[in-house]
């Protein structure tokens, strides 16, 4: 049943409006639709039925194929009626119903002659459904008409045929590509509808033909686009070109440059403010070349339009994260928009502020602001959030008034996403300036004896476990800890006690207290808390037992755990009780990524990969089963890293093969994944010779061949190197794959006895530094880092050279190094011009590295980068450093 649009108010009765459309049924309309068989067609009764049938469709509602069938025969009889308005609705129709390749016939010989007709509505509507309908055939015998159609006078049918070339381009491109002359013609039209069609089309014609596209722009360029909507269009192939030929606009001829800001003088509003967003969104633009564009958008912050304030005051809130002090001049027309009725623009323009506002004027923004926040949705609010905390970045001297703004706002009502980005800014502010350290601490534990959000509760809970014992005064912040012993769930109720036990572990004054507090923990009424504090009290020596050392409780409870969850319960379900413990240090400590398409397809059998299911915690556990069946691996020691499957055969040929690289402290194994796909073949003694002369320190020391490998039957062969031990011994290998075929009938499925020995050639294969390294997050970088310390730190400059970006420049090293990017610093803001990447792994010999990336531009093109790296090695600090040297 539809749904109602406007919902009864039962106090004003009268005044209630519903929709036309309450309460229609499918079966019902169905009944209805015998209308259109009447010898006496009724064109205003037609229109309302075919007004509830397209309603449906809309609303979801699915006819089935004999329903849809009957609909559209008794549709297509209304092309006798002469009533214009009708014939309208019947073209929607017959494009909504999308009859099936044997139905059109019956159709189309009316709109083929309806595409004919005197009347320019008919031959526009005709046009549209016919392309929306028809096969490659019929296109094929009505291209003529499109042609001429494109270049008719009226403007309705030209746009018609260009919008319906526009959508044909999917589906028929070689077809469309032929119309490019009339295209080209349809581009000088005088009507400004047919000109925006026509060179959208023409654009869509040549996109993949870089060259063409230049000239084209080049061309039109000059003047000769007329149509607002057109020279919109113009302004963003423009900026096409300028990113895709890398034109810097600070060199001397810039044509496509000056072309934009020539369009800052065109009559159209519209055409205005492209071109302005244009400008600000170039790679490298300078200040000089924005202060046009952002001239123009001032303007606008004063327009009497609501759209055009808004447009004004969202691009210059984009601007100001690149260019702040280029924005500054419109700060004073944006304090007026605070006030705006428009809370959308309200919040554009005080994020603005934010960012470009200096330290003078951040009390006077705090003010305006707070009476604010109440007239706003979340969303909103948490934009405010985050630009205050940049500002609060920006100006740490104001830390105070910043804080306790975050503070007022934290108690106010609100959702778990907002109080979650205030606590977020107040942790980032507290660890980024050690002064406001002690205030950001008292503030989360006010807002934590009213916290509604569990989740919340135990994360200020773990950073005050971090972060508490390092003030002046400890002390201060037990009460309240302890206080959610008493007072709150279960889940927050644990997390106290464990920060309990790190304050009691890293500040001596409060041990005897904190042993106390724990004691009155074991009689709590769940399992969890009492089992913690058990522990807890076990490892402080509290009671009565003896203490850990202090450095092996300070590891246990303020140490990172590398360990990945999943990879963790994937071994405790594995592991088998026996009088052997369970080993911690056998879990894998990298987790394999799941492709998209394993992700939506996991019953599907990967080509060339028979032996490890996918998914991310069972591919390690499976590799790791293969190879210890195999009695030569046994005294390879423990698999410290499986790569992921490298092909060495194009896509479609007649032997597929991937191999994947398996890392030993001592041992490279080299596991062929192979897969015939010829079914009137069958393949014997198949073995892989791999040539190591170009990896000297490599010496083969067994092969393990494939008897047989049947069609689409995957099978593995494997081939084990030694190297040096713990070294990270580089090399290149070439394969060739031998086997001996036997041809197979294919309507028996017998193969012959004889066969042919034969030989494939497959890609080579290197193994490189990121294969000594292992993918290993950690939950808090800063905290990883200090605990590390800087005894084993290395640090170094490097020049890159020219790169195409920054983004591009961080992404080669990330991949140079195989670690994992932590707390999302592998995405480079658009337009940076300096960037930090945080990275974490395990190098070969389980030694955590940490390792901070700082890029920077040096030049228009030349990178510029930091590196500087702690590991528990110096040696391995060392190593990490000779990658980025040579790499």
């Amino acid at each position: 049943m539809a749904q109602q649009l406007v919902k009864k108010d039962d106090d004003r009765d009268d005044e209630a409006e519903y929709s036309p459309f309450m309460g229609i049924e499918k079966g019902a309309v169905l009944q209805e639709a015998r209308v259109f068989n009447d010898p006496q067609l009724d064109a205003r009764r037609c229109s309302q039925v075919i007004t509830k049938l397209l309603y449906l469709l809309n609303q979801g509602e699915t006819f089935t194929k004999t329903e849809a069938t009957e609909v559209f025969f008794a549709v297509t009889k209304l092309f006798q009626s002469r009533d214009m308005g009708l014939r309208r609705m019947v073209y929607l129709m017959i494009k909504e119903i999308s009859p099936s390749a044997d139905e059109v016939i019956i159709v189309t010989s009316s709109l083929m002659k309806d595409m004919n007709s005197k009347i320019d509505m008919y031959r526009a509507n005709a046009i549209r459904v016919l392309c929306r309908i028809t096969d490659g055939t019929l296109l094929a015998q009505i291209e003529r008409y499109l042609k001429q159609a494109i270049v008719d006078k009226n403007p309705v049918v030209a746009s018609a045929a260009l919008v319906s070339g526009i959508h044909l381009l999917q589906t028929n491109p070689e077809i469309v590509k032929r119309w490019s002359n009339e295209v080209q013609e349809a581009v000088q039209s005088r009507a400004a509808l047919v000109q925006f069609h026509a060179l959208g089309l023409l654009h869509q014609i040549r996109q993949n033909d870089r060259l063409a596209v230049s000239k084209l722009v080049t061309s039109l360029t000059k003047g000769t686009v007329r149509s607002p909507l057109a020279q919109c269009l113009l302004i963003r192939y423009t900026s096409q070109v300028i990113r895709e030929s890398g034109n810097n606009t600070q060199s001397g001829d810039r044509p496509f440059y000056d072309y934009l800001e020539s369009c800052l003088r065109h009559k159209s509003e519209m055409v205005i403010f492209e071109a302005a967003r244009a400008i600000t969104e170039l790679n490298g633009v300078t200040s000089r070349e924005l202060t046009p564009a952002i001239t123009v958008l001032q303007l606008f912050l004063s327009s009497s339009k609501p759209v055009l304030r808004f447009a004004a005051v969202r691009t210059l809130n984009k601007v100001a994260m690149t260019h702040p002090t280029s924005v500054t001049n419109c700060n004073i027309d944006m304090e007026s928009l605070i006030s705006d009725q428009n809370r959308s623009i309200a919040t554009l323009a005080i994020t603005t502020l934010l960012k470009t506002g200096n330290e003078s004027s951040v009390d006077r923004l705090m003010k305006q602001i707070t009476n604010f926040m109440s007239d706003i949705a979340d969303e909103f609010k948490i934009v405010v959030v985050e630009a205050i905390r940049s500002l609060c970045q920006k100006f740490p001297l104001k830390y105070r008034s910043l804080m306790n703004f975050l503070s007022n706002i934290l108690r106010e009502e609100g959702g778990f996403e907002y109080k979650k980005a205030i606590v977020d800014s107040i942790v980032i502010l507290i660890r980024e300036i050690p002064d406001a350290k002690e205030t950001g601490l008292l503030h989360l534990c006010e807002f934590i004896e009213d916290c509604e959000f569990t989740y919340l509760s135990t994360q200020i809970l773990h950073f005050l476990g971090i972060e508490g014992p390092k003030t002046s005064d400890p002390s201060r912040y037990i009460r309240f800890i302890y206080n959610r012993v008493h007072l709150e769930n279960a889940t927050v109720r644990a997390g106290a006690v464990s920060t309990l036990a790190k304050f009691g572990a890293a500040v001596d004054e409060l041990k005897p207290r904190i042993f106390v507090l724990l004691r009155r923990c074991l009689f709590d009424s769940d399992d969890e808390v009492r089992d913690r504090a058990t522990l807890y009290l076990n490892t402080l020596g509290g009671d009565g037992s003896v203490v850990e050392t202090d450095k092996a409780v300070k590891d246990f409870l303020f140490g990172p755990f590398d360990i990945p969850l999943v990879n963790l319960e994937t071994s405790l379900k594995n592991y088998e009780p026996s009088e052997e413990a369970f080993d911690i240090d056998s879990v894998p400590k990298e987790v394999k990524s799941q492709s998209l398409a394993e992700k939506k397809a996991p019953g599907k059998k990967p080509t060339g990969l028979g032996a490890p299911p996918s998914g991310p915690p069972s591919t390690a556990d499976a590799y790791q089963k293969i190879l210890s069946s195999i009695p030569e691996f046994a005294n390879f020691g423990n698999l410290f890293k499986s790569s992921a499957p490298v092909e060495l055969t194009e896509a479609e040929t007649e032997y597929a093969v991937n191999v994947v690289k398996h890392i030993f402290d001592r041992h490279v194994v080299f596991q062929y994944n192979c897969t015939n796909t010829i079914p009137e073949q069958l393949l014997e003694n198949v073995i892989v010779i791999v040539d190591s002369s170009e990896a000297d320190e490599f010496a083969e020391v067994f092969s393990k061949p494939l008897k047989s490998l049947p069609y689409d039957s995957p099978g593995q062969i494997f081939v084990a190197f030694e190297k040096p031990e713990g070294a990270p011994t580089l090399g290149k290998f070439s394969n060739v794959l031998k086997f001996i075929v036997r041809e197979v009938d294919p309507t028996t499925g017998e193969a012959e006895d004889d066969g042919v020995e034969d030989e494939y050639q497959l890609e080579d294969l290197e193994i490189v530094s990121a294969d000594y390294t292992l993918k290993v997050a950690v939950s808090n970088f800063r905290n990883a880092w200090e605990s590390m310390g800087p005894d084993c730190e290395r640090v170094d400059e490097y020049g890159l050279g020219p790169r195409e970006s920054l983004a591009e420049a961080v992404n080669t090293v990330i991949n140079l190094l195989g670690l994992q990017p932590c707390e999302g610093t592998e995405v480079v803001p658009p337009n940076s011009r300096s960037h930090t990447c945080l990275l974490s792994g395990v190098y070969i010999g389980n030694v955590k590295v940490l390792v901070r990336l700082s890029f920077g531009l040096d030049g228009p093109k030349d990178v510029a980068m930091k590196l500087t790296v702690r590991s528990d090695d110096e040696t391995v600090s060392d190593a990490i450093h000779e990658i980025v040297a040579s790499g």
